[in-house]
């Protein structure tokens, strides 16, 4: 016999959908070729939830030059150094600061699941956020780096 057709369970009458090996509702088996030894149903096992939540810290900063107002990506790396707008060349000081404050936009950072960039606004700052391409949850900066309002 092939693959069950779908219809009505022989045993309870309810209605399968095609394809079956068992019914849902009283698991009796729906094809008369296969024998009970066959199919083996695995058991389920409850995955263990994980405490820990990784951590993305942020790569640099989307920061307004305070000259020309223009929104500059400037690398963690230049925190506490003058750094130059590259539209209007003035000159201003990258905070050594990471923390949330007024001309600054945004951060950058790599998600720790897929290693894609992500652009994460300064609200997120010490939150639990998702990375919008795979999905993968994280906290965003440090815990105690919650943006001042």
């Amino acid at each position: 016999m092939p693959a069950w057709p779908g219809g009505h369970c022989p045993d309870c009458g309810d209605e399968m959908p095609p394809l079956m090996v068992h019914c849902r509702t009283c698991r009796r088996l729906l094809n008369d070729e296969l024998e009970e030894d066959t199919v083996v149903e695995p058991v389920f096992v409850p995955l263990q939830e994980l405490a820990a939540v990784s951590v993305a810290e942020p790569r640099g900063v989307y920061e307004q030059c305070p000259a020309c107002g223009r929104e500059l990506r400037i690398s963690r790396r230049y925190a506490g150094r003058v750094v130059r707008c590259k539209h209007c060349d003035a000159g201003f000081t990258l905070s050594r600061d990471m923390a949330p404050k007024r001309g600054r936009t945004a951060y950058y950072s790599d998600c720790p699941h897929c290693r894609r960039e992500l652009r994460v606004g300064t609200k997120y700052l010490g939150q639990q956020v998702a990375c919008k391409h795979c999905g993968g949850q994280m906290q965003f900066g440090a815990r105690d780096a919650q943006p001042s309002s």
